[in-house]
């Protein structure tokens, strides 16, 4: 891979990583309500789900998965589907220390890796990531030696950010409202991601 390659890849793992999507918004959330450890778990396992998902675009499973409308629907119905259900926990989380020790929002490692399966925006862009930097049959294994470990460092590095601010805005949100607050806005988020995501898909059906 050559320096201009290089620097495009980079350019583009760091607009698609640090950008408020579901998982950065799921990482914060869960940094908020109980603190950076128990955010590990679904920090960890984002970045193995979105290169397990980077390979199978490689290996041709993205175009499947992108081309055909029903399976494409599907995917996005599911993922929109968990999205609101996620979205919905996190507006009724507890709002107090006392209570979020009982009963925070937890997403481990495993269901980490099955979101993104079911987001269809992050099929989009693995699909174009294999494209562009991991379409030499030749030197596929090569090439993903290089583009696997960036693209896992900045899924890893961004949730692991997210989560840090979430976790250091903890105190402050227990003042007043401000957890609830909080809590509203990115279970927001979450719903106009949702939508979006099948907006997005059903216009292109």
């Amino acid at each position: 891979m050559n320096a201009s390659e290089l620097t495009a890849l980079i350019a583009l793992a760091t607009a698609a990583s640090f950008t408020p999507g579901p998982n950065t918004t799921l990482s914060a959330a869960m940094g908020a309500q109980a603190g950076l450890r128990h955010a590990m778990p679904f920090v960890c396992g984002v970045p193995v789900g979105w290169c397990a998902l980077l390979m199978l675009s490689a290996l041709g499973v993205g175009a499947t998965v992108t081309q055909q409308p029903a399976l494409r629907t599907l995917i996005t119905a599911l993922g929109c589907g968990y999205l609101l259900w996620l979205a919905w926990r996190i507006a009724h989380a507890p709002v107090q220390l006392s209570a979020l020790n009982t009963a925070p929002l937890r997403i481990g490692f495993w269901q980490a890796i099955a979101l993104q399966f079911v987001n269809i925006k992050g099929w989009m862009l693995s699909l174009s990531v294999a494209a562009g930097w991991l379409n030499t049959p030749d030197d596929l294994w090569a090439r993903a030696a290089w583009v696997l470990p960036l693209m896992a460092f900045y899924g890893f590095s961004s949730n692991l950010l997210y989560a840090w601010m979430g976790s250091r805005l903890r105190e402050w949100l227990q003042v007043g409202g401000r957890m609830a607050w909080f809590n509203r806005g990115m279970a927001s988020l979450l719903g106009v991601t949702a939508v979006w995501m099948l907006v997005t898909t059903m216009g292109r059906a």
